[in-house]
């Protein structure tokens, strides 16, 4: 988020640090229907508009082996229309109400929202009701759609050098763990995908005791209870989806590396994952603490790699880290940089493993910590600015085992964190016998 004024936001950001979950937001309700949908009630009336969000808890990571991108597939043809409402129509109603609407898919999840007008609330939520069970597919509808998804991969990575190295990096990273497939799919897959596989899929994943509805807007948590009762509760309960129980990765003991050369690269980049817990495998406070070392590390211009590789060093013109929390099973921890022209990507990657290394032996300073820590509560904090924001939020941390409650908690956790945690944190998982590094090139083409 994007503040104007540099004073107000040094102002919102230590008054933020101070502040508990409970008190930043508004009372948020949880519910659970009789057919085992949990819907979930966001309040907030600045604007009469809501955001409306289904949330089932399968992805890509729950295909079955051989079909991937299916999930990723069946959340393009949730949109081709029911018995009770052919195609398009669901679109259009939205667009007459002067809404918008998306969907999404990722490993553990898929979701669909709208963002309509307070009074056409009860509207959507008939339609997504109605689809949640009774979608209707032919293959005149599906083919079509395949060839789309195939163009979208086409886009997304095909062409785009950076996300293939990034595929190839997690295919690496994830022996045995679904993670390792692409979300999207791999192409040669995608391309057997059926309507006889889209339905399979549909019937054993798809239905109210599978599914998470959060609403973030201008309605009174008791008033979208009894809509959800009157659209959703009527839709019966699937006895036979699975549990989510997938195969897991073994300790790893190997370092690997990768190089990916492709003409099109303008920049060669250096990327780096670690196998890390995510916060639902992570014990207690590990989690939080790998969230403020990525912040330490690569969050911004004063974070430790950008300070000693672009501005001291200068052998680098970008570098960052992230930590994905949000999964079911192990997650990643990503570092990555840009060299400067002349900088080889191995000199880079010296640099980068000298840098994690001296976090992991000499921990950080106070105001290192306690920096990261602020920033990273206040973000929290101004996530309640977006009604759409909150509801992803919610949403995606209830789809991947998270509690309402732990949502609710996690500034305070992270205020929690010492110093001696974050070093831990560093020592224990940021192993290169746990990393896969990519390396991308640019490729040159044969050599006489």
């Amino acid at each position: 988020m994007t503040l104007k004024f540099a004073a107000l936001a040094a102002a919102a950001i230590v008054a933020a640090s101070a502040i508990p979950a409970a008190a930043a937001g508004p009372e948020v309700a949880d519910f659970k229907l009789d057919n085992g949908l949990e819907l979930v009630v966001i309040p907030d009336h600045r604007v009469p508009v809501v955001t409306h969000m289904v949330w089932y808890k399968v992805g890509s990571a729950d295909e079955t082996p051989g079909k991937s991108g299916l999930a990723h597939f069946l959340e393009h043809l949730m949109f081709k229309g029911t018995a009770k409402h052919p195609p398009g129509e669901f679109s259009q109603v939205v667009a007459h109400a002067g809404g918008q609407e998306n969907a999404f898919t990722s490993y553990d999840y898929t979701g669909y929202y709208q963002r309509v007008p307070s009074a056409s609330l009860k509207t959507v939520m008939d339609f997504e009701a109605d689809r949640m069970t009774g979608l209707t597919l032919t293959d005149a509808l599906v083919l079509p759609e395949r060839e789309v998804i195939l163009e979208e991969q086409n886009q997304r990575v095909g062409n785009n050098p950076r996300a293939r190295l990034s595929e190839q990096i997690e295919a690496a990273l994830f022996l045995n763990h679904p993670y390792g497939k692409p979300v999207i799919g791999w192409r040669h897959e995608m391309e057997q995908l059926s309507r006889e596989d889209a339905v399979a899929f549909y019937k054993r994943f798809y239905g109210p005791n599978n599914a998470i509805v959060v609403i973030a807007g201008d309605v009174d948590p008791q008033q979208a209870l009894a809509l959800a009762k009157d659209t959703y509760g009527k839709v019966a309960r699937r006895t036979d989806i699975p549990p989510r129980v997938r195969p897991q990765e073994p300790p790893p003991v190997a370092v690997r590396s990768l190089t990916m050369a492709d003409p099109r690269v303008e920049m060669p980049i250096l990327q780096r994952d670690y196998l890390t817990p995510s916060f639902r495998t992570a014990k207690p406070g590990v989690s939080e603490a790998l969230e403020v070392l990525a912040h330490i590390l690569g969050s911004g211009n004063n974070s430790r790699l950008y300070e000693a590789l672009v501005v001291d060093q200068k052998i680098a013109v970008s570098t960052g880290s992230h930590y994905d929390s949000g999964a079911v099973d192990d997650s990643r921890f990503t570092v990555y940089g840009g060299p400067r022209e002349g900088v080889s990507l191995p000199q880079l990657e010296t640099a980068v493993d000298g840098v994690i290394a001296a976090v992991a032996e000499k921990g950080v300073t106070d105001e290192e910590l306690q920096r990261a820590k602020t920033r990273l509560i206040a973000d929290a904090v101004y996530t309640h600015d977006s009604q759409a924001s909150m509801a992803r939020w919610y949403g995606s941390s209830l789809a991947t085992g998270s509690t309402v409650a732990d949502i609710e908690s996690w500034p305070d956790r992270i205020h929690k964190v010492t110093a001696d945690e974050v070093r831990e944190a560093a020592r224990q998982w940021l192993q290169k016998q746990r990393s896969v590094t990519g390396n991308l090139i640019k490729d040159t083409g044969p050599r006489s």
